[in-house]
């Protein structure tokens, strides 16, 4: 029997029970989301590492401690040392494993031992969003340190420029950029790193699909060749392999969980008709009146709009958030949520990679994602490092051979489940089908009379 609990009308996954674990007095991770027979299986792993054990300095162990950091992630617990120990890391990780920390902490702690007033550490993003969310946590983690940090990105006003060049000329510890934009800066002249010791690539494969690969090229031979370089990808396609081989010495490797959610994350699917989505989606949001951040992706930017419109209330604020807006209008809508400000959240996929914000409770697929791999990078915007979330997917007949590629990819038959028998019958799940089967909007009503 599979271990579900019903809150009024909707099925929901529950957590499994602690008591066997606490018993062990391992204080080990639990993983959530698999779904066994027995209401006594779970999945459990040794226990944590403790930041504690790394050896880290005092002040960032405290700013840690003040953020509510305690146990370290399983791709920290690899990648941690091995980069205090200054070695290269080729690191495959998922979104959601922590892995911003895992190379941001071991950077500040060199910074501690060695601190100059010379921009020491290059970080490469792909996307403005990214560059600031790690901005904003290399300010959390060094808020007792002497270190700085600046972002460097596209989008901005003259202003913003300025800025840039101040940090890059003045030497900001650490620069976060985006490759365009630095090599903008670059190509003037007056940005020099002859000081970079640490030079770091985050999601290298989304830097690699947006073209971003001869900019990476030039950055690099522009920097030191005693170095220490890090590049984390959470896929890890042939260019990206070939990228790593010319500029990383005898990386230490680490890979986790290549293309699946994270096990924090109750995973659950449910068979519609395009017309129940929105009815069923507003009984979701009904039912978990306790939930404060509930984030919904859509394939187009055209659905954001409509679907917006259809669940506005004026009970709790929904927004939408896709390329239609501009960058500042895009942070100012992402500041309203991580706030709780906002709700609801609808966005399309290029977020998917982009949204770093705690404690989002419900992710809803709105649809079946056309990439395998962008359903990971959805549903991992909950159950972010070690918290827990849920993640429920829409699926519709034309979308079944699509869900099936993704159950394929992660290695897990989901749970899929009718709709509230309110909203009339669910279609019937089909792994081969691509659609041609009957739509919700097209059948006729009980009674109602057939075309004459």
């Amino acid at each position: 029997m599979l271990i579900l609990k019903k809150t009024g009308n909707i099925v929901w996954p529950t957590k499994k029970d602690r008591l066997q674990a606490e018993e062990l007095k391992q204080e080990p991770h639990i993983f959530y989301g698999e779904y066994h027979y027995s209401s006594s299986s779970f999945i459990l792993s040794f226990a944590a590492m403790t930041f504690n054990e790394f050896n880290l300095d005092p002040k960032i162990l405290e700013a840690l401690s003040y953020m509510g950091f305690e146990k370290a992630t399983p791709i920290q617990e690899k990648a941690i040392p091995a980069i205090m120990n200054g070695r290269d890391v080729l690191g495959t990780a998922q979104t959601g494993t922590g892995k911003t920390a895992a190379f941001i902490l071991p950077v500040l702690n060199e910074q501690m031992k060695n601190h100059k007033r010379e921009t020491n550490t290059l970080i490469i993003v792909p996307t403005r969003e990214l560059a600031l969310q790690i901005d904003q946590q290399i300010q959390g983690f060094a808020y007792f340190l002497p270190v700085t940090s600046a972002v460097v990105y596209g989008g901005g006003d003259k202003h913003d420029w300025t800025q840039q060049k101040k940090a890059l000329t003045e030497g900001a510890d650490i620069v976060v950029a985006t490759p365009g934009k630095l090599l903008a800066h670059m190509n003037m002249g007056y940005v020099k790193f002859k000081g970079i010791r640490n030079f770091i690539l985050d999601e290298a494969d989304r830097m690699l699909d947006m073209g971003f690969m001869d900019d990476i090229k030039r950055i690099e031979q522009a920097l030191p060749r005693e170095r220490q370089t890090l590049l984390f990808s959470a896929t890890m396609p042939a260019d990206i392999k070939k990228l790593a081989s010319n500029i990383l010495k005898d990386p230490v490797e680490i890979s986790f969980g290549l293309s699946k959610p994270a096990e924090g994350v109750m995973q659950a699917a449910y068979l519609t008709y395009d017309q129940q989505k929105i009815p069923f989606v507003k009984q979701l949001i009904r039912d978990k009146e306790n939930y404060t951040r509930i984030l919904i992706f859509t394939s187009t930017k055209k659905k954001v709009g409509e679907i917006v419109r259809e669940l506005r209330n004026p009970k709790y604020r929904v927004e939408g958030i896709s390329s239609d807006l501009d960058q500042r209008e895009r942070e100012e809508v992402l500041m309203r949520f991580r706030a709780k400000k906002t709700k609801v959240l609808v966005a399309t996929d290029v977020l998917s990679r982009g949204i770093d914000i705690k404690d989002i409770n419900l992710v809803i697929n709105f649809d079946v994602p056309q990439d395998a791999e962008d359903y990971v990078h959805r549903v991992g915007r909950t159950a972010r490092a070690e918290t827990t979330g849920v993640a429920i997917t829409l699926i519709n007949p034309s979308d079944m051979y699509k869900f099936s590629r993704i159950e394929k990819l992660i290695e897990r038959e989901l749970p899929k489940l009718p709709v509230p028998e309110e909203l009339g019958p669910s279609p019937e799940w089909n792994k081969r089908s691509r659609g041609g089967g009957r739509n919700f909007r097209n059948k006729r009503r009980r009674g109602s009379p057939g075309r004459k």
